[in-house]
């Protein structure tokens, strides 16, 4: 990759962004943050320089740079994906870690932040804006829509469906073939045997849906 980025937010994912760049010789131009007391400060020695929705910096995005969302909010992450797509016209790139295994036939979106020993198998379909962490199994066959995070160790059996903003939590496993509904929520740890609503919240072994 000859262009430099500038990785949208300067919290959470965004120093293990900045890594994985890195490790991958990719030059960081900077950072953008909305929280003002960053500004002028840095991050292992790239300066956070302003703020993502300031046009100054937004115009290098595209001709100049690349750019990477580094939002653990998905509402947020959201709100600035469509901010990239619409005034600069352009996608976030993928944050893939150099350990990272990939089948060579799984199906990859935009603007993904895929840590290090992150498994995607044969024929999985990831859709794009997602958050992978350490050691996350995306197991063959496995179709995960767009903004949905997976915690460190979890594994997402054969044949898995994951709709839209849902979120897997650390040391998860959802068995073969269960289907989890849009902006979902399965605690840490739960063991997944059976689908999951949209909007719910599920925790256990087996998971069951926690009382509003």
């Amino acid at each position: 990759m000859e262009k430099p980025v500038i990785i949208l937010g300067a919290k959470g994912i965004a120093q293990p962004a900045l890594e994985i760049f890195n490790s991958n010789e990719v030059t960081v131009y900077g950072f953008l943050d909305e929280d003002e007391s960053l500004h002028g400060t840095e991050i292992n020695v790239v300066p956070v320089l302003g703020n993502p929705e300031d046009d100054g910096y937004l115009k290098l995005i595209g001709k100049k740079s690349e750019a990477f969302v580094a939002v653990d909010d998905n509402e947020y992450r959201q709100f600035l994906v469509k901010l990239l797509n619409e005034r600069r016209k352009t996608q976030p790139i993928n944050a893939i870690h150099k350990t990272a295994n990939i089948s060579s036939d799984a199906i990859i979106g935009h603007g993904n932040f895929i840590n290090a020993r992150v498994h995607i198998g044969t024929g999985a379909e990831v859709g794009s804006h997602g958050i992978f962490h350490t050691g996350a199994i995306i197991d063959h066959g496995a179709k995960l829509d767009d903004f949905v995070q997976v915690g460190a160790g979890a594994v997402i059996n054969s044949g898995v469906t994951i709709k839209k903003g849902a979120f897997i939590g650390s040391g998860v496993t959802v068995v073969s073939g269960v289907k989890i509904g849009a902006n979902a929520r399965v605690g840490a740890g739960s063991v997944v045997i059976a689908d999951v609503e949209e909007e719910a919240t599920v925790f256990g072994n087996p998971a069951v849906a926690m009382n509003k």
